[in-house]
């Protein structure tokens, strides 16, 4: 975890703490502060931290320096407050004294304030809302901080009243086999039952992009794009790599049965023994894998964001699914299989579990693991970007019982090249946490087993890294 090394910090010997602290970086995760904050404002970088990943804050630091003076019990009675009297609503985290010697050698106290990530938007006393990036606390407008509260769930997008639209702007022959597949006698009043239409008879946006008659006439980028290259490479300007793009509209069960014939059109297949006991063209990478994440991309993705679609890009050697917006919720994406079912789309959610497109469930994602590793597979990948979430299934090998016999350790630093593409020595010592001695150790014995390849052109090369093997 980020907050790991600040942590680390504060538990040296009582001479090594300042130093150390003051030698890390501010990030996404970790900021100082003056012993002169004041407490509305020491509220505001608490709200960024609980509107974004959590973090840390270290009082008392200043200009390089650890300030002098005492913590008065009055100061730190007001930062004890500060989430209380200045967040909407109340932001708890946990504080601190920390003991530390200033540049002269006399014993200080800091104070530490860990925030955890929160399931709710947070604002100040002003109505602003602020979200920690990278080293700063930015303050969010109106649609920022809507997009947020998606995201946390605090409200749905799906559900959204589009005045000007009725049922008569629906396909019925969508709306009649829907309530034919779930048994209901009427359509129009499930329509009202799922929270797809009101009473009055107005449509939602999750009603008319699952039932539609032009979904994409006022949601342009609620499509599937569906993009086959030559090789293992996009390319670029006349070097591009590209072979065939498929574009997929209508409404979300349309869809996702358009996406699905193009994907198994196009997927890279060899010739293999079948389920049907006979030899014949298979996908190189399974159906099931590919299709879950499709249905998954298309289902969970953020209609709210209008600039991009969901985009399947077919490779020799992989398929990659792209998303927009980030994971709903709160996510660990160090073990993707822990990740708790979180719908941002509940109602579509609904609607594609009752037509068999998913179970709701929330095993997509442990589905998609199991898949890739039955067949002999790479674990799948997802990389979580500032507006995307990206899931990349490859086709490479991988020789689990070896796997199994390296130290806990290999496989973590297995685990971390896999996830980032190629990370450099220094990004595992940070990533793992480990010792860099103990990360040279692993990585040659994953390099002597063929895991890992090293690329650079010396030993010293700043910008030599680790890889998976390239055939």
């Amino acid at each position: 975890m980020p907050t790991a090394n600040v942590l680390r910090a504060i538990e040296l010997p009582i001479a090594e703490r300042a130093p150390a602290l003051l030698a890390l970086a501010e990030d996404q995760w970790f900021d100082r502060k003056s012993a002169r904050v004041h407490p509305r404002d020491l509220a505001d970088a608490m709200i960024a931290f609980a509107n974004a990943e959590g973090g840390v804050l270290v009082l008392g630091l200043h200009d390089g320096r650890v300030e002098s003076g005492e913590l008065t019990a009055r100061k730190l009675n007001g930062w004890q407050q500060a989430g209380y009297d200045f967040a909407v609503p109340l932001l708890r985290s946990k504080g601190r004294t920390v003991a530390c010697l200033d540049d002269k050698g006399r014993e200080r106290d800091l104070y530490v304030v860990e925030v955890e990530a929160s399931t709710h938007v947070h604002a100040n006393q002003r109505d602003e809302v602020l979200l920690r990036v990278g080293d700063e606390n930015r303050k969010l407008g109106f649609q920022q901080r809507q997009e947020l509260m998606y995201e946390k769930g605090q409200a749905s997008y799906e559900a959204t009243v589009l005045p000007d639209l009725g049922f008569d702007d629906l396909e019925p022959d969508l709306v009649s086999g829907y309530a034919e597949a779930v048994g209901h006698p009427d359509g129009r009043r499930l329509l009202v039952a799922r929270g797809l239409m009101t009473a009055r008879g107005e449509v939602t946006i999750g009603g008319l992009l699952l039932f539609g008659r032009a979904p994409q006439a006022r949601f342009p980028e609620a499509r599937v794009r569906v993009l086959r290259y030559r090789g293992k490479e996009r390319g670029t300007g006349a070097r591009q790599q590209l072979l065939d793009d498929v574009g997929c509209e209508g409404p979300i069960p349309t869809v996702i049965e358009q996406a699905q014939a193009a994907i198994t059109r196009l997927v890279p297949t060899r010739r293999a023994l079948g389920a049907d006991g006979r030899f014949g063209p298979v996908g190189l990478v399974p159906r099931d894998a590919w299709l879950e994440g499709l249905v998954n991309a298309v289902v969970h993705r953020a209609y709210s964001v209008m600039g991009d679609h969901v985009r399947v890009e077919i490779f020799d050697d992989r398929v990659e699914i792209e998303s927009p917006g980030r994971f709903p919720g709160l996510v660990d994406l160090s073990d993707p299989t822990a990740i708790n079912r979180f719908a941002r789309n509940p109602r579509i959610a609904r609607v594609c579990a009752d037509l068999d497109f998913g179970q709701e469930l929330g095993e997509g994602i442990r589905r998609i693991f199991e898949e890739m590793r039955l067949a002999g597979l790479v674990d799948p990948r997802y990389l979580q970007t500032a507006g995307s979430v990206r899931l990349t299934l490859s086709a490479a090998a991988v020789d689990r019982q070896l796997e199994s016999r390296l130290p806990a350790e290999a496989r973590e630093v297995l685990r971390h090249v896999r996830d980032a593409g190629r990370a450099s020595t220094g990004d595992l010592v940070e990533a793992t946490g480990l010792s860099r001695p103990l990360v040279l150790s692993r990585l040659k014995a994953l390099r002597d087993a063929g895991l890992l390849e090293w690329v650079g052109n010396s030993p010293r090369d700043p910008r030599a890294y680790w890889r998976l093997p390239v055939d």
